[in-house]
């Protein structure tokens, strides 16, 4: 990428963007939380030189405009010569540097490092797009300066200056959002449904009447959507449960609806409360309300673990509210899935509170990413406090759950935001990795809170106040899978973070936005308190788990 290069230009405002493309440019080299591949990198630091460009190009514009003092004749030549050849050395310094920055990463996450013709590939990729986004900032310039013109002749220099402005940005936004955001997403919501209604050739309808999809049951097989047939037929038996504990157990219970199953969320929340009535879910020792990510895809790994650990005694109930990817229904319609996920709580809490207490199963809520903070969103704790329920486990939170940050902003002096402690930690407890802050063994309250979250999720820890202001994850001691190099930089950290976050479930298994099945186990150890499995048989089934982990799709 020939950025530092020495630039010959009348203007020092080209050499003012360079300069800015050159440092945005650089510091999108250093490491964050998630491994980057060449592409990801490319198109990250191509973007950041571009914005740099605008910000240098602005920053030189409002000096001008200021009528400050401008370098003129040989000063100027000097100085364009002295900017070149510093960006030029800053430039060749970072990518000589990147390779060993992204390794780095992915040494604390135990994966093999990336090759040495990393710098010469992302140069590659970043340098087109740099160009491109350039392009596109001088289109805006020329309808900017055009509109500018034309009604000069109607108002002032500077009212005119402020409608071309207006103008052009008025118009690119309406393109961006009105014609190609538009039926980019028309697209996708049309691609998402297909996908939803396909059934694969190895998901055959159960003939078992117990089982959701069946012929007896309420909601019929093509009604599930994929993600709710993956849901039901998959999962430990009765047998494997068995084969492993050497013990008796029980067959678990999964319930699923669909979108396509009901109109409106409490119709189909209705048809989950019939259906688990049905199957017999409320005569079980456990009964877990799970909230599924956009697409209403459940992690295998968080209900497959509950299962072992409760013998198969257990029954689990999710509902669909979305065909979209976390990110796109987040955007498109963020109120849904809350909604979706209060209709479902409701009808179920409202029942189980009918029951009577000694003999209604324990009563949990879950859920994964999106899914997590739409859990939260079902109820309100004021409305628990006459019979909580058991307990809940949220894993990878986004940044806005409101009950997550409310707890982490409120932690406890001296605790580290990527692991906080809150109050006397007999609500609510964080884990990760490592397990959690507080002893296993010390008191819990009538209801159970745990957050799952690694530090190297930029999903949980991305904010849009890291544009100012230095994250509080980033103090010292920092989480164990966050680089010790990770630096905060105005603008550009927020840049990389919104491109980790976009690929965060590229992360290997136990990091990222990618959970651990063993990890899910110490979670729902101190969620439940289940304390019939000796220490040895928790490491065995934590074994059993990690024979088969595997980056899985969350979204």
């Amino acid at each position: 990428m020939k950025l530092g290069l020495p630039i010959q230009c009348r203007h020092l405002g080209s050499a003012v963007g360079l300069v800015f493309a050159t440092l945005f440019f650089a510091a999108s080299l250093t490491p964050t939380l998630i491994p980057r591949t060449y592409l990801t990198q490319g198109a990250l630091s191509g973007g950041c030189a571009a914005i740099g460009y605008g910000v240098g190009a602005a920053l030189y514009w409002l000096w001008r405009y200021l009528e400050l003092a401008e370098a003129r004749g040989r000063v100027l030549r000097l100085l364009d010569l002295l900017l070149a050849g510093g960006c030029a050395i800053l430039l060749a310094a970072c990518l000589w540097r990147a390779t060993q920055w992204q390794n780095e990463v992915l040494r604390l996450m135990h994966q093999e490092p990336v090759a040495g013709t990393y710098p010469l590939r992302i140069c590659v990729v970043a340098l087109p797009i740099f160009l491109m986004l350039i392009a596109l900032g001088r289109c805006f310039k020329i309808i900017f300066r055009r509109v500018a013109n034309w009604t000069l002749h109607f108002v002032p220099r500077r009212v005119a200056n402020v409608i071309g402005l207006g103008v052009a940005g008025v118009l690119f936004w309406s393109i961006a959002n009105g014609i190609v955001f538009r039926i980019a997403i028309h697209m996708l919501d049309a691609s998402f449904r297909e996908a939803d209604e396909m059934i694969a050739p190895d998901r055959v309808a159960p003939i078992t009447s117990s089982k959701t999809g069946s012929p007896a049951s309420l909601v019929a097989w093509d009604k599930l959507g994929r993600r709710g047939r993956e849901f039901v037929s998959s999962g430990p038996t009765t047998g494997q449960i068995r084969a492993f504990t050497g013990k008796d157990a029980m067959e678990p219970i999964r319930v699923y609806v669909g979108l396509p199953a009901g109109k409106t969320p409490a119709q189909r929340a209705r048809l989950a409360l019939e259906e688990l009535k049905r199957v017999g879910a409320f005569s079980r020792a456990a009964l877990v309300v799970i909230t599924p990510t956009g697409t209403g895809w459940v992690d295998p790994a968080a209900v497959d673990t509950l299962e072992y650990l409760f013998h198969g005694d257990v029954a689990s109930v999710a509902q669909q509210y979305s065909y979209l990817s976390s990110p796109l229904s987040l955007l498109i319609e963020p109120d849904y899935g809350a909604d979706t996920a209060r209709a479902l709580f409701s009808a179920i809490y409202g029942y189980w509170t009918t029951l009577p207490k000694g003999s209604r199963p324990k009563l949990y809520v879950h859920g994964l990413s999106l899914g997590a903070m739409n859990s939260e969103r079902s109820f309100e704790l004021y409305e628990l406090l006459g019979d909580p329920f058991s307990g809940a486990l949220w894993s990878g939170p986004p940044f806005k759950s409101r009950f997550w940050r409310l707890f982490t902003e409120g932690r406890t002096l001296g605790s580290p935001a990527w692991l906080p402690q809150f109050g006397d930690s007999s609500f609510v407890r964080f884990m990760n990795q490592d397990g959690g802050a507080v002893p296993n063994d010390m008191r819990w309250g009538p209801m159970r809170v745990v957050y799952l979250q690694y530090a190297s999720d930029p999903v949980t820890f991305f904010d849009y106040r890291d544009l100012y202001r230095r994250p509080a994850w980033l103090a010292h001691p920092r989480g164990p899978d966050v680089s010790a190099r990770l630096r905060w930089y105005p603008l550009v950290s927020m840049l990389q973070l919104a491109m980790d976050a976009a690929v965060a479930t590229q992360a290997p298994v136990g990091y990222g936005h990618v959970f651990a099945p063993r990890h899910y186990i110490d979670a729902w150890l101190q969620v439940t308190g289940i304390n019939d499995w000796p220490a040895p048989e928790i490491l065995r089934l934590k074994a059993h788990f990690a024979a088969t982990d595997t980056a899985r799709p969350s979204d």
